[in-house]
């Protein structure tokens, strides 16, 4: 068969994937792809020849970046950083939002304005910061890039997050952290079984066919997302209690003192986590085929993935950090407006405040990541698309969560693991459905359309809810 040419077209590349490698708290240096980008043309020429293509689409170099100008290589060099961070992502072309949603919030538009146009900004904000980080990672290893991913991993849920709490939006606080953590469970797990299901449901014999993934890491995970199931039903049970018992500033003291040293079993649970799977169990997370898998089901596996190179990083340390804290900043500024605006949209749209911190929050972290892991589940790689998704759980539920109890603690401001009863609830059924249907190491597309039915009817009830809740 003849070898196929480099097309000139402008086609988006899929992304590579290192099928070896553990899977890492949700975003993994190795293990979970980074959003595609656009395919490099040919190297760079002299500056003086180089054809537009390569100035504008060549992400893997620049003309002018070795000249021996200084003002035609810093230049260049900038470009060359703006270039590959702006063909990172799909979503990328939604930076455009940025400078408006900051001259929104600046100017005073109205509410409802200024919130969707900060919305949108954030979501390519949150790929680069995605991209940027994993460009350092690639650089430290496998420890400590599994640390700084566990870090920045969901580092735009927690800078909204402790904006709205700073500015008492502990309501808005909570719903968020508790949609983040569904919407991973139930809406990309269920597109990820969905789709992945419906591509591959039948073997080489034309025979059904589920997808498999490694059931000891299912397990472990799971076990981990039942403890923070019970992190939040014990403070919800207490209040309870002593409902009735006492009056009510004892009661929240005793809610609050409860939740404060909840909080740091949790991250010192957290950090035995990440040792136990960067360190001391790693080959449970390596993504390989599970020992208890049927042969005929290792055989299905195998042939349905390929041996991939290992991707290099494209930008140097240096200007990774560079445009990592450029992207905070900015992440910062479109947070501030953005749940600034949230009390009159509520007025105006007369939707409740756990309807934004539930459905629509979630989704400005997390839009390019969900779509990464549903494309890696189509592409038959499930231990990477659960990396993703119950990984960024666990992250959120025993890291970023409990971490702004301290913060709110050290703020002055009540922030709790006491949610709602309601919220409480379906979380709590959330983690049992999933539960039972990962225990296995299988999947297929009725699974995850059970998955994403449940995030629907969890959406609905909040969305009808009062916007007094």
């Amino acid at each position: 068969m003849a070898p196929k040419s480099q097309s000139s077209n402008l086609s988006i590349a899929p992304t590579e994937v290192n099928e070896s490698s553990p899977l890492l708290v949700g975003r993994s240096t190795d293990s979970v792809p980074r959003t595609p980008r656009l395919p490099p043309t040919r190297r760079g020429t002299p500056f003086g020849d180089a054809k537009w293509r390569d100035i504008l689409l060549n992400s893997q170099s620049t003309p002018g970046t070795d000249s021996q100008n200084i003002i035609i290589r810093s230049l260049s060099s900038v470009w060359h950083v703006f270039k590959v961070t702006l063909l990172s992502s799909y979503v990328n072309f939604l930076l455009i939002a940025v400078p408006f949603g900051i001259i929104a919030g600046e100017n005073h538009w109205e509410s409802t304005l200024v919130f969707s146009i900060n919305f949108f900004a954030i979501i390519p904000l949150a790929a680069v910061l995605s991209f940027a980080t994993e460009e350092i990672s690639m650089k430290l290893g496998e420890t400590l890039g599994g640390l700084l991913n566990a870090t920045f991993g969901n580092a735009v849920e927690l800078i909204v997050s402790i904006v709205a709490l700073r500015d008492g939006q502990i309501e808005v606080v909570q719903a968020s952290m508790l949609g983040s953590i569904l919407s991973n469970l139930l809406l990309v797990m269920g597109m990820c079984f969905f789709f992945g299901g419906l591509k591959n449901m039948n073997d080489t014999n034309g025979h059904g066919r589920e997808q498999t993934f490694a059931s000891a890491t299912a397990q472990t995970t799971c076990s981990m997302m039942t403890l923070s199931a019970a992190s939040l039903v014990i403070p919800a049970a207490l209040s309870s209690v002593l409902q009735g018992t006492s009056d009510d500033g004892e009661q929240a003291k005793a809610i609050l003192t409860l939740s404060h040293y909840t909080a740091i079993i949790l991250l010192a649970l957290y950090v035995m986590y990440l040792v136990f799977q960067l360190k001391t169990h790693k080959n449970l997370f390596d993504g390989s085929v599970d020992p208890v898998t049927s042969i005929s089901d290792t055989e299905t596996a195998i042939s349905h993935n390929e041996i991939e190179e290992e991707e290099e990083p494209i930008l140097s340390p240096y200007a990774a950090i560079g445009v990592l804290v450029v992207t905070t900043i900015l992440v910062s500024i479109c947070a501030d407006y953005l749940v600034g605006s949230i009390d009159d949209l509520v007025e105006q749209a007369h939707i409740s405040k756990s309807f934004i911190g539930l459905i629509l929050i979630p989704i400005v972290g997390n839009a390019a990541e969900h779509v990464t892991a549903v494309v890696v589940a189509v592409r038959d790689k499930m231990d990477l698309a659960m990396g993703v998704a119950i990984g960024s759980s666990i992250q959120i539920a025993l890291l970023v969560t409990p971490f702004l109890v301290i913060v709110g603690w050290i703020m002055g401001q009540p922030m709790t693991l006491h949610f709602e009863m309601f919220q409480t609830v379906a979380f709590a059924f959330s983690v049992l459905v999933v539960t039972y249907t990962v225990l296995d190491g299988r999947s297929n597309y009725l699974e995850g359309a059970m998955l994403m039915g449940l995030y629907i009817i969890i959406a609905i009830a909040f969305y009808v809810s009062p916007a007094s809740l």
